[in-house]
Order: structure tokens, then sequence, then C-alpha cells
């Protein structure tokens, strides 16, 4: 029965744009937050923990392992959370909310104790924000618009995770720990209002009657602007054709046998984790995480060391790395949506092998030199753009297939949150093994060495999506 009277703004607070722009805030706003307090914890250890400096480090060290651990042991609980609960946007909030008491306990906390436990709440806020807000993504844009809006996203975020830390140490310099943490809860302000705006599709539909601005009935607009993408069209075999290629093998093959364990049966999608195409998606997030910390860690201090670049001078260099992740990000989505995520995940990464090395070119040295390094890092940018969607397109499309499969198995609710969990935790791990591995690497062999080894993992990488996403190729098949 239709709702008579739907709540105000009903049209643009459920526009597909209004909430894809709003878990792109929140997951900027995680990303921001977590880079900007990074470069002044060694200040407030400091200054209000009165911590001597021999044991600054290790403190600190433990602070992101806080942030770390929450995120990837909360991650996976959202998802579950987030599959039984009726609507995303409740927890959304509540996310927030320990956002918002994680920022207050930084900026106001005087020992070490009350640091760890902000750290803890900052981890269980990127845990429920990245789990529920791909989900409220999927929900909103369908699989075969997933790949363009999630490189629009991560292209947009990539700013935040980049920056923010060079932009944290420019800000603590001119103004101080309120600078830092006013801008950081003004942030938190614009992300509360937009979410608490937010009104999902499938509440949205429930006002039958109601009428957008143009005078049409809601219902038929919401279909026109999601593009058909609701995650359940395909009733009465309608919209076959527009299933990803992944779901047009032959569904026998994702059947789940019966008499699963309880613990396969309380969290369905521990079966899917033998399938080595997902298990291949979850490495291309991982290493991509791995990518974004490692230049998040090294171009600070390589703009310092070799062309004695100030805090404000190295963030500047980030431009060169982010605008052709951000030109380029809705490009290469709309690519994986066309033509797959297998092409995009092997030229990816293998695009990246020789980009890295080039890294090697830098040397010390003035203008000529920060030229080469720029462009250099441009063409980092491309790569970072090229595997930005391809992870979670292809997870998708593979739980999707098992839960098509498999009816009932994965509950009213779907797999999906509890993939973006999975997701998550992955992307947190690697997020956290970026800058240790750089900086191991970096001062053991130097930074052109370090690059390399980096440029082999992507190698790697490529190999083994050529293997694995999208399902094996044509020929394997044929031999096997």
């Amino acid at each position: 029965m239709a709702v008579s009277k739907p709540p105000w703004g009903l049209y643009w607070r459920s526009h597909t744009l209004f909430i894809v722009s709003t878990v792109g805030i929140g997951l900027f706003t995680d990303l921001f937050l977590y880079g900007l307090i990074v470069p002044i914890l060694p200040f407030i250890l400091r200054d209000r923990a009165s911590l001597p400096p021999s044991q600054i480090q290790s403190h600190v060290s433990g602070l992101l392992a806080a942030y770390a651990g929450a995120s990837v042991l909360c991650s996976p609980a959202a998802g579950i959370i987030a599959d039984r609960v009726t609507s995303r946007q409740t927890p959304f909030l509540i996310g927030l909310f320990a956002l918002l008491a994680a920022t207050l306990m930084l900026c106001l906390g005087q020992n070490v104790p009350v640091l760890v436990v902000a750290r803890v709440l900052q981890g269980i806020s990127a845990a429920v924000v990245w789990t529920i807000g791909l989900a409220l993504v999927l929900d909103t844009v369908g699989p075969e618009n997933l790949g363009k809006t999630i490189g629009s996203i991560f292209g947009f975020i990539s700013i935040g995770e980049l920056a923010a830390p060079v932009l944290g140490g420019v800000i603590y310099r001119k103004a101080g720990y309120w600078g830092v943490f006013g801008l950081g809860l003004a942030l938190i302000a614009v992300d509360f209002i937009m979410r608490l705006l937010l009104i999902e599709k499938k509440t949205a539909a429930r006002y039958a009657d109601s009428k957008t601005p143009n005078g049409e009935p809601y219902t038929q607009q919401s279909d026109q602007d999601t593009e058909n993408g609701d995650t359940a069209t395909n009733e009465e075999g309608e919209g076959e054709e527009s299933l990803p290629l992944l779901q047009k093998e032959p569904l026998d093959s994702f059947k789940v046998p019966p008499n699963q364990p309880a613990a396969i049966r309380f969290f369905p999608l521990l079966y899917c984790l033998s399938d080595p195409r997902l298990l291949t998606a979850l490495l291309l997030a991982f290493i991509q995480a791995t990518l974004l910390s490692t230049f998040d860690a090294t171009i600070p201090t390589v703009a310092e060391s070799y062309f004695g670049f100030t805090s404000l001078s190295a963030g500047l260099l980030f431009i060169a790395l982010v605008l052709p992740y951000l030109l380029l990000g809705p490009v290469a989505g709309w690519g994986v949506d066309k033509y797959g995520t297998k092409p995009a995940a092997v030229l990816g990464f293998g695009y990246l092998v020789p980009v890295l090395i080039l890294l090697r070119l830098a040397r010390p040295g003035s203008k000529p030199q920060i030229i080469t390094y720029c462009a250099i890092l441009a063409l980092c940018g491309i790569g970072l753009a090229a595997i930005g969607s391809p992870s979670i397109v292809e997870a998708s499309n593979v739980v999707q297939a098992y839960e098509r499969a498999n009816e009932g198995f994965f509950g009213a609710g779907g797999p999906y949150a509890q993939l973006y969990g999975l997701n998550s935790m992955v992307f947190s791990a690697g997020l956290t093994l970026g800058p240790l591995l750089s900086g191991a690497l970096k001062d053991a062999i130097g930074y052109g060495n370090m690059n390399a080894v980096v440029a082999g993992l992507c190698a790697l990488t490529a190999a083994l999506s050529a293997m694995f996403v999208g399902g094996r190729p044509r020929a394997l098949r044929r031999r096997f």
C-alpha cells in the first residue's frame, strides 16, 4: 500500500547521484581523517602524554596498529549485521558517531589509553563506512553500473588518502591542534548531514503515489534514474542479457552442497572463499591499497631528501599522481562495465610494472629532475585509475553468481555487505602493510630498488588476474 505523504525532498534525497555522493563523502572523510591525524600523533604523544622521545616511535606504531586491528576485526561483523537489518542508513550513521567520538578523544585526550581507544573507534568507523557504503552503492546502481561508479568514487577519495598527511602537517604548523581537528570536525558535520538526509531506493519506492518535480510517478523516475540497476531485475528471465559475463557460466558450478557446517551457515560467504576468482579479487584490493599507501609514505620523504621540499611543496607533488586518477577513474570503470574485469586488471597491473621501474630515474636535483619525477607520478596515476574498479566488480560478480545459484542460502539481505566487510578488512591490511614494506625496503635497498620490488608484486598480480579474474582463459578451459 502506498504511503500518502512522502518525506520532504524525496526526489533528490533518493536520487542516485545524491546517494553515491553521500557514500563518496563518507569514504573520503574516513581516509582524510586517518591521514590528517597521522602526522601529528608524535606531537600529541610528546606534548600531551608526556612520553620521552625514545618511546614515541613505538607508541605511534601501536596506535596505527590499533586502528588497523579494529578495522580488520570489525569489518566482517559489520557485514553480517548490515545484511540482517532492514536499513543500511542506520548502521551508516552509527559508524559516523564512532568517528566523531574518536576525533573528539584524539583532540582532547591527555594519556595513551584514551588515544588507543580513540584509534580503535576510528578503526570501527572505517569498517562500518566501507562495508555499508559499498553495499549501499550496489543497492543503488546495480551490478551493471558498479564499475564506473566505483571508479569515480575511488578517484575522488584518493585525494583524501594521498594528500591528507601532508595537509595535516601543514595545518598543524600553521594553526596547531585546533586547526587540524577543527577541519576534521567540519568535515564530519557535512558527512553527518548528508547521511541523515539520505533516503534509500527501497524506502523511496514505498511512496508509489508521490510525484517527481516533472510530475511523473516517483517509481517510474526511480527506474530511469538507476538505469535498471536493481539487483533483483531478473524476474521471469528478464534482464538476463545484462548479467555480467561471469554469471553467464552455468550456475551449477556455483551450487553450494547441502548440510554445511554451522560456521558457514552463520557466515555464508566463507564457502565462497574456496573460489580462486574471489580470492584473486581480494588480492587485487590488497595490492591496490598497498600501492596507495606506498605512495603516501614515500612521496613526502623523497620530496624532502631529493628536492629539499617543505611539507607544503611535497603536498603539491600529489597533484601529479591524483589528477590522472581522478579524471580517468570513471573512464576505467566504464571499461570494466563494458569489457569485463579481466582486461582492466591484467592491463592495469601489467602497465604499472614498467612505470614503477621508471621511478628509478628519480634523482636529487632541481627543476628538470622535479619535472621528470612529476611526469612518472602522473603515469603511475593512470595505472591506479585502471586498477580502481576490477576488484570490487569481480568480487560482486562472483558472489552474485553464488546468490543466484543458491536461493535463500545467503538470507533475505543477500551477501553483499558481508563481502564488502571482507573487502574492507583486506584493504585495511594493505593500507597497513604498504608503509611498513616501503619504509623497510627504502631504507635497506634504496628508493629505486624498492619500486622494483613493488613492480614485481604488480607483475605477479597481473599474472594471477590473467589466470583467474573473470574465469580462466578459454584456451586453458579447453585443455583442462
